[in-house]
This record gives C-alpha cells, structure tokens and sequence, in this order.
C-alpha cells in the first residue's frame, strides 16, 4: 500500500513537472503570445499603479516641547509609555525620568511642514512647567516628539500596511529572508529550476511535501495578482507572470513589494501585510528599531503566519524562529555568540492585540464626522491619507481614567443604577481644539458616542448666557442689579399656566444677579429673561455657536434645551476665551500618501460678544466654585482660579458641570439612556469627577484682574448699592463695566440715620 502511494506521488509530481516543462516551452516557442502579452499588460498597471489600497492612518497631536510649555512628569511618561517608549539612554524611543529632570531619545518623523529628526534631549521641569531644554548643541527652543498613531480607516476589504522603502529596512531581515525563503533570489529571473529539482527530490525522499519551491517573485505575483486556487493552470500562470516580473523590473523592486505585500497575520477582519505593519502589531515598535531575534520571528511568519501566530502557539512560533537564527548562522549572516543570545531571548510578543478600530473610539468617531464635509468615503480608504488631529494621549488617558473610576464609584457608594452612563469632552478653549473625548461610562466601547449624538437637557449649564446677554448692556444690568426672586407664573403658548420653583423651593425676594447666578436660583433667572427677551438669549447661543433655533419658551432660562456635551463645550468657550464663538475641531491637517499637505484646519471664528460682560461672568463663574452650587471645588483645588457652572434637569435625570481655567475647557454629563432619574445633581454627580480630572491637568488660573473697561467696587449683597466702609455686614467687591458701578451708598455703609440718598453735607463728609 505504502509503494503504490509512493509510486503514485511520483508520477503526481513527474505530470506536474511535465506540464510545467511543456507550458515554458509553448511560451519560449511563441504559442500562446497574446495570452503573454495580457498577462504583462496586467502586471505593468499594477506595478506601476497603486499597488494596494492603503488605510488613513489618524495620528494624535504631537508632544511640542519648549520652554515655558505647562506639563508634568506624570503626563510625560504616561505620553512617551503610550508610544511605546522604553527606560533607557542609548537609542530612539527610550527615556529616563530622574526626580525633576528627564532624558528622551525620540524617533524620526514627517510632519506637514518637514521633517523632525530624531534627537536626544534633556529636559527639567517645576512647578509643572519645563524650564529647561536643551541638546548636544546647546538650548533647544522648540521640537516636537513624534505623534501616537491612534487609529486607521481601512479598506473594504481589510488589507492594513504600512509601506517601507528597501533601503530603510534592516539588512539583517533582508537577508534572514533570503537565506530562508529563497536563497537563489539573486540569480534566477523568476523561476529556479535548480530549486524545483530540489523541493522535489526532498518530498519524494520523505513522501510528503516538507520543501516548496516557489521563489519571492512567484509568492508575490500569487500575492499580487492570483487567487489561491491550487491547480496546474494557476501554477503555470504564476510561472510566466513571475518570468515577466522580473523582465520588467529590477530585484530591488521586486524585493520591496513582497516586503509590503507578503501576509504577516490576523486581527479580527483586519489583515495584516507587510514587514512594515508586523513590527508594530506583535512588538508595538518601528521595524528599523527590532532586535536580531524579532526580526527572526517576522521572517519565521513569512512560511504560514496563522500556523506560526506566536500569540496563540508560542512554542510552536519559538521553534520556527530559532530555525531562522538557525539558517543565518549556518549562512553567517551573525556569529555564533549572537546567535546564542537571540535564541535565549523569549519571544517578546506584546500580549495585547493592538485594537483595529482604534485606541479613542469616540474621538475617531468625532474625526470621521468632520472629515465627511470634504473627503468621500473610499478615499479616507484607500488614499493611504495621514491625518493629524487635536487629540492629547495624556489628557484623553487621564480623563478616560477618572470618568471610569467615578462612574464605578457613585454606582458603588450612591446606590446609582449600574447602567449609569457618562460622556465628557476636553477642549483648548483658546485655539478651539478638542483634546480628549468620552462617549462612554467604558471609554474604549466602540459604541453610541454620547458625547456628540446625545442631546439631553442641560439645566442650569444655560443660565451664564442669560446673565451674560443682559449684562452686555451695562446702562440697565450689573452683577448688582437687583432681581425679584418670589413667586411667579407665566402663560406658557399653549395657554396653560407655569409656575418655575427654585430647587431649594424657597423663594428669596430681592437679591443682585450675583447671588441669582452664584446660586443658581431659577424664579429669578427666568424673570431676568423674560425682561432682556428670550429671543435675544436665543440669538446669542447662536452668535456662540448653537447651529438650530429652539423654541423662545420661558423654561428656556432654565435649561429646557437638549444639547450634547461637545455643544455645550463650543459655546462655554466664548467665556473661556473673551468672548470668540470658534468651531469645536478635531482635525488640523491631512496629508496625502506623499506627505503633501491637502486640508489645513485652523482656528475658526464665528462671532464674538464683549470680553468686558464675558469677565463678569466669569467673575460669577468662579465665584460658583467658592461660594456656590460647586463650592467643593474650591475646597478640592485650593489655590487656583477655575469658573464652572453645575447644571440639573428635572426630576434629577442629568448630572452636568462645565467649567475651565486658563487652558482647559472640561464638560461632564451624567444620566441613564432610558432618561430615568439618576438621583444625582449636578454638584453631587458631574463635579467629583470634573475636580479629579482637573487636578491632573497642567492649567493654572483665570487672570480676572485688570481690565481696561471694568473697575472694581464693593457693594452690600442685599441692596445692590455701593459701600465704602466695613460697615455692612455683608458686603462683596463685584466688577464693573463701563461706568455702571452703583453711585448711591448702602444705608448701612453711615448708619440708618442718613438712608436717604440726598443726606446733605453729613453724607459728602463720609465719603
């Protein structure tokens, strides 16, 4: 039984031989030419077209250092881990940390605007900022590290690669590759005979198939342009595609697409191609940074990169890869020694898979959603784009981290609903750039992205743009303007009766519209508006950014506006920045696959309101975190000038607080995606979490001192008119725009005696 099978393989592989002889033969005899000349033509438009459909790849902004630049230790190594940068001093991509003082090797990198060399630095830091930098040459004024590749856009058909250029590959993978794969590369001119006689001979001494002997050229063009089809018409197509390749082009060319094209493994629907890619996906390191012993494993994966993946049979995976040391020690391709020391090393395979659809689903979301304006689907799939955004790994990691954990706290020590949800976006509020984004109580849930698509009702996060549009006329409205905070009601259209409640349910007769806004009280907020006009707060969120019209109902002063934390992030930055309505944006440039620049985003300004009635909102602003709903703040962060607003919806269903310091912009949003009471509110829900992530940011404080417009004045709370003495029990000094300060004293800043206005001399000799 054994001989017959035997003898039956033999004549197998003497037809097979036959066939291929004969099929060589008609076409050096001129049989078949036309059939020849379509295969060329074939190969010439892929060679030379686009060979593959390359991915968008969306990289984060990159870590700019200078002098001067706000950062910590904590944010740099939590950056520089993120882009797999290891401890060390002696090549790219490691660091040292040392107290106050770090050393960085970083990595070579296109930008749009030119190349970043790699470069070695030293760096100290105090008081979260870097005051010193400086290189071999002397102070460094400014360089950037390379950026964090956070995500792709892939193919239809889920090819991902990175394409590498022969000369920036390492000769030792070269020619580990050639030892092991196809050691005759150099001379045949497509198809080796000499290797043909010799995998056959080997099967048939073993009587089973333990040689192949298709060279590179023939993988490729199989890769390239065939299907997997296992027949002698394939074989023979193969055969005069690879004989035709190799006509048309040079070794060197043919060696760089199979470095590209050749399969290297498996994530989920994505594949991955190229030598490029695999250094990344199994070591999360550039290809030109890989040691002798990994460069041997990615040649190992070259013969069958599913039966060899080293993440699921590691021995297996170990056993080819030494086979490859192997080979280049019988070849001396490296001396015995280190040989030796690759094969004591593990395989080093970075356990975590690296996750297809990106590190920051949400934030990836958002770039998809403004690319769309201007590029078509299929490009951002298959133009190889670059796109670079505005997204901070240290500030998106730091904020992922404490919207998870506060989460799990308030489920765990309020009783909160386990299927709590929770969203949040970071944004410069300066340049108009979205830094971190969260759609999820799981930030890394590819799922419903609540920070854009969710609309709920934002309470009392409306009522700063009630104040402010009144405010904006000085000539009738102060912080000390005197509101009517007792009971009220209001035909609503429909004709029906509303009577707005304060949340403590009190009401609190005549107070200034400080204390109306720094309390948050809604009877006199909602009068407030009513005599400005709803109309002009709704042309003002308009003016700052609102791209819809709501309806001019009275309960809008009190929040009845469903918006989106990244809305409500675009018009609070006009009171972060003086006043600038700008587009919240995720994008600054997009390459093309030849690094020309094809789109730059730059700052966008859509209207602005005056930077005098911004301050003295933000004057009430702060104040909220001192002495109003949001006062733990101040208690949590002392020191430092923030201005926020906590905000509630009806029945306790959102949990809300926004809020900022002179560089970060950071809105949270609580609540139940069935709209069922949370029991939280503002203060209790949104704020322990905004304070925590916010510590750990590298801001510092509002400058609400000196304006040229605006002059400061004490005033008594209750009254709303101006004091000069300490007289008043209950006095604050408030700021003042244009003139508008009260002119006429407290009666009890000189006695109940002279309380009216024109006291005479007595008066004029107080003051």
């Amino acid at each position: 039984m054994h001989r017959r099978r035997f003898r039956s393989r033999i004549r197998s592989t003497l037809a097979a031989g036959f066939w291929f002889s004969l099929g060589l033969m008609l076409v050096a005899g001129g049989i078949g030419a036309w059939y020849v000349q379509q295969m060329d033509r074939e190969i010439q438009a892929r060679f030379e077209g686009k060979r593959w459909a390359l991915p968008a790849r969306v990289f984060a902004r990159p870590l700019e250092l200078y002098v001067g630049r706000a950062l910590t230790m904590d944010l740099l190594r939590l950056e520089l881990e993120a882009l797999n940068y290891e401890e060390g001093d002696s090549r790219p991509g490691q660091f040292l940390i040392q107290g106050n003082e770090a050393s960085l090797r970083t990595r070579p990198f296109v930008f749009s605007d030119g190349a970043e060399p790699a470069r070695a630095v030293r760096m100290r830091l105090r008081d979260g900022r870097v005051t010193d930098l400086r290189d071999r040459q002397g102070s460094v004024d400014l360089m950037r590290v390379e950026p964090m590749l956070i995500g792709s856009i892939y193919p239809a058909h889920g090819e991902d690669r990175i394409l590498v250029a022969l000369e920036d590959v390492p000769p030792g993978l070269v020619a580990a590759l050639l030892a092991t794969e196809d050691r005759r590369f150099l001379a045949h001119r497509g198809v080796d005979p000499i290797g043909i006689a010799r995998a056959a001979w080997a099967n048939l001494r073993a009587g089973r198939t333990v040689q192949g002997a298709s060279t590179l050229t023939q993988q490729l063009v199989k890769n390239l342009y065939l299907t997997q089809e296992q027949s002698l018409k394939r074989k023979l197509n193969e055969a005069v595609m690879a004989i035709l390749l190799e006509y048309r082009y040079s070794k060197e060319e043919i060696l760089e697409a199979y470095l590209n094209e050749v399969f290297l493994g498996q994530a989920g629907e994505r594949a991955i191609h190229g030598f490029g890619l695999a250094a990344e996906f199994y070591f999360q390191r550039p290809l030109r940074e890989l040691e002798l012993d990994q460069l041997a494993l990615l040649v190992g994966l070259a013969r069958g990169a599913s039966y060899y993946d080293p993440r699921r049979f590691p021995e297996r995976a170990l056993a080819r890869r030494n086979g490859v040391l192997d080979r280049m020690l019988r070849e001396g391709l490296a001396s015995f020694d280190q040989i030796e020391q690759a094969k004591a090393r593990p395989l080093g395979v970075s356990p975590r898979v690296p996750r297809s659809e990106g590190h920051f689903p949400a934030f990836l979301d958002l770039v998809r959603r403004q690319l769309r304006s201007e590029y078509r689907e299929e490009d951002l799939r298959n133009e190889g784009l670059r796109i670079f955004t505005t997204l901070d790994p240290g500030i998106q990691f730091t904020l992922e981290q404490h919207v998870g954990a506060g989460v799990a706290e308030l489920i765990a020590t309020r009783g909160v609903d386990a299927s709590l949800q929770a969203a949040a976006v970071v944004t410069d509020p300066l340049a108009g750039e979205v830094l971190a984004l969260v759609g999820d109580s799981n930030p890394r849930f590819p799922g419903f992205n609540r920070a854009v698509e969710a609309r709920r009702p934002v309470g009392s996060l409306i009522k700063p743009f009630v104040y402010l549009a009144a405010l904006s006329d000085p000539e009738r409205y102060t912080l000390a303007t005197l509101l009517d905070d007792s009971p009220l009601t209001l035909q609503l259209p429909h004709g029906q009766p509303w009577s707005p409640q304060n949340f403590d349910r009190e009401f609190h007769g005549q107070i200034t519209a400080w204390e109306a806004l720094v309390r948050s009280y809604n009877v006199a907020t909602v009068r407030l508006s009513q005599q400005i006009g709803i109309s002009q707060v709704i042309r003002l969120l308009q003016t700052l950014g609102l791209e819809r019209t709501p309806a001019p109902l009275p309960s809008l002063a009190l929040g009845a506006l469903d918006m989106s934390p990244l809305e409500i992030a675009t018009i609070y930055q006009a009171l972060a920045n003086g006043g600038y309505a700008t587009r919240s944006r995720a994008i600054r440039d997009v390459l093309d696959v030849d690094n020309q620049e094809l789109s730059h985003f730059g700052l966008e300004l859509r209207g602005a309101v005056p930077d005098a009635a911004v301050r003295l909102v933000n004057r009430a602003l702060h104040d909220v975190t001192t002495q109003g709903t949001g006062r733990v703040i101040g208690s949590r962060l002392p020191g430092r000038v923030l201005a926020g607003k906590t905000g509630t919806s009806n029945d306790l269903r959102d949990s809300w607080f926004a809020g900022f310091d002179d560089r970060h912009l950071l809105v949270v949003w609580l609540g139940l995606d069935d709209n069922r009471p949370i029991g939280l509110t503002g203060a209790t829900g949104a704020v322990p979490i905004w304070v925590r992530t916010m510590a750990m940011l590298p801001g510092g404080s509002l400058n609400l001192g000196h304006h040229p417009e605006i002059e400061s004045q004490w005033v008594d709370r209750h009254s709303g008119l101006r004091t000069e003495t300490e007289a008043c029990p209950d006095r604050i000094e408030l700021p003042f725009w244009r003139d508008s300060a009260p002119r006429t004293r407290a009666a009890c800043d000189f006695g109940s005696a002279f309380e009216d206005e024109g006291s005479g001399w007595l008066e004029r000799w107080f003051r």
